[in-house]
């Protein structure tokens, strides 16, 4: 070993001054001694003399590695001898020593003390869907009338549309909630919060959670995280007429139940006989809330902090205000002569997006917890990012291509380590907003354009906007595609706008299709982006 001089610098001395520390009730060094026992304070005169009285840093070499103190001189007495052997002066550059030059002991020390062991990955799987959407609210349905191309559009019979200048949604016709709320809940609540306690319940129900399973499950860790963009509309919109007879005729609900949040946390009170404890709140971001609700429980369980997570979104707003807000935007589809051809995804004939309602919750779980209560998987979530646009309200920014689309697709990729040739499927946004569409197309084709396999839709074109809950209506969707290896049309696509590369839409019929990797995109009003990623699950 390379004995330095005995002139040891201050920085040298103080480092290793910093190693030393033992439980010695002696103060002082015995300095006749080849070995020392280390002290919890030593001056750093006291080490300059020494290491000059004994031969320099192999001394102190001897000093660290004989007698190390249990605080500090484990984990760094390794460091202190390779970082300054090779001293030749004290002009010279210290490097690290080769590992060839150090002893097996202080390798076995240092490979115990210093290397932290590395926690496994939490995976997140689906195994439990539920919907209530205007193509059905059974899963199963739903998904076979999309494979139809059957459209859930149709006049608004809920009110008189007679002065609206769009009379015609994706309106929920035949909803009943009996055998799933109290008639006392379901007398007082919004459709918004109706809507999320069935699919909530209906998504417990598919993923096989019953009384005797969830005795055995840690309630502290089932959480409910289900959004809404607007929250309860209907409440609040039917109190302001009330209010205008007298604030005695007031629903005594209209402000709890007008909040966003009020969802989830009536599920969790409807629940409260199986004691849920975990997080329960909301995340409202538009028409991206859903997708964002969806990424945030999926983070609680890979954190630890939850093995089961309900998570989603729900809207209700086709009614008067809902309908005549929208309207004055004017952004809505008026053809309401063709209520089935109305909402046009990517065609030149589009004049605007048609309003849908409803609700989509999914059950997330940690995967080693799925299998040891055998429960059925459909999918893994494998991650999503969202990002913001600040230059729109309502319209994208005028030079095209969304930069907030792209960065946030990318972040997505690259926190779920998935390539791009390995998405194969995309359920965009797509809306029937022009804009809008074009300029998530321009994203897409930037990211993908070597992708040859690629194939995107819009679940929209069958059954509309449905705002907050529209990303994880559409998650379902491609949940379904995911399973049965079948992705739906893209209807009413009969004139694609200029620019637009067909061939990698969907046509007017169901395709075959084995998804790798499927993306899933949705985009608020305010510049919300959001994307999320789902793959078959493959059984280790």
């Amino acid at each position: 070993m390379v004995v330095a001089s005995s002139l040891v610098s201050p920085l040298c001395t103080w480092l290793v001054a910093t190693c030393l520390s033992s439980s010695s009730e002696n103060k002082n060094l015995d300095k006749n001694s080849s070995y020392f026992q280390c002290q919890k304070k030593v001056r750093r005169r006291n080490l300059v003399a020494l290491s000059s009285k004994n031969g320099g840093f192999s001394t102190l070499m001897e000093f660290c590695r004989i007698e190390p103190c249990e605080e500090f001189c484990n984990s760094r007495a390794l460091f202190c001898v390779g970082a300054f052997a090779d001293l030749g002066s004290k002009n010279r550059r210290p490097k690290r020593l080769s590992r060839a030059h150090v002893s097996d002991e202080e390798k076995v020390v240092a490979s115990t003390e210093t290397k932290k062991p590395k926690s496994k990955k939490r995976r997140v799987v689906v195994t439990g869907l539920g919907v209530v959407s205007p193509l059905g609210h059974n899963v199963d349905e739903f998904y076979g009338n999309l494979l139809q191309g059957i459209s859930g559009v149709s006049q608004i019979e809920s009110f008189d549309t007679t002065q609206f200048p769009t009379r015609i949604a994706g309106e929920i016709k035949n909803f009943s909630a009996d055998g799933f709320i109290s008639k006392k809940i379901a007398k007082r609540a919004d459709k918004y919060m109706l809507y999320l306690l069935v699919a909530g319940k209906k998504a417990l129900t598919d993923g096989k959670i019953t009384d005797d399973v969830m005795k055995e499950l840690d309630k502290g860790k089932c959480g409910i995280l289900i959004g809404s963009a607007l929250g309860g509309m209907k409440v609040f919109g039917d109190s302001v007429e009330a209010l205008n007879v007298s604030h005695k005729k007031m629903n005594p609900f209209c402000v709890p139940f007008a909040t966003t949040n009020m969802g989830s946390a009536v599920l969790a009170m409807e629940l409260v006989s199986w004691g849920w404890m975990g997080p329960t709140y909301a995340v409202s971001a538009a028409c991206a809330t859903s997708n964002i609700c969806i990424l945030n429980a999926a983070k609680h369980i890979m954190r630890g902090e939850t093995d089961v997570m309900l998570c989603g979104g729900s809207d209700s707003a086709v009614i008067p205000i809902g309908i005549g807000g929208f309207s004055a935007c004017g952004i809505l589809s008026m053809g309401n002569d063709e209520p089935t051809k109305a909402s046009r995804p990517w065609d030149m004939q589009s004049d605007g997006l048609v309003i849908g309602e409803g609700a989509g919750v999914l059950l997330l779980e940690e995967l080693e917890h799925a299998k040891q209560r055998g429960a059925p998987i459909y999918a893994e979530f494998l991650g999503g990012s969202f990002a913001f646009d600040p230059y729109y309200t309502t319209d994208p920014h005028a030079h095209g291509r969304s930069k907030s689309c792209v960065r946030c697709i990318e972040t997505a990729l690259a926190e779920s380590r998935v390539d791009r040739e390995d998405i194969n499927y995309i359920n965009a946004h797509a809306a029937s907003v022009p804009a809008f569409d074009l300029a998530e197309y321009q994203s897409i084709k930037h990211l993908f354009a070597q992708n040859s396999e690629l194939r995107m839709n819009s679940t929209k074109s069958m059954i509309g906007h449905l705002l907050g809950a529209a990303g994880a209506v559409e998650a379902i969707a491609t949940i379904k595609a995911i399973e049965t290896r079948w992705i739906h049309p893209n209807i009413n696509l009969e004139h694609p706008n200029q620019g637009l590369d067909s061939s990698v839409l969907v046509g007017h019929k169901k395709e075959r299709l084995d998804v790798k990797v499927a993306l899933s995109n949705s985009f608020g009003f305010g510049g919300h982006s959001s994307s999320i990623l789902f793959a078959p699950y493959y059984r280790d």
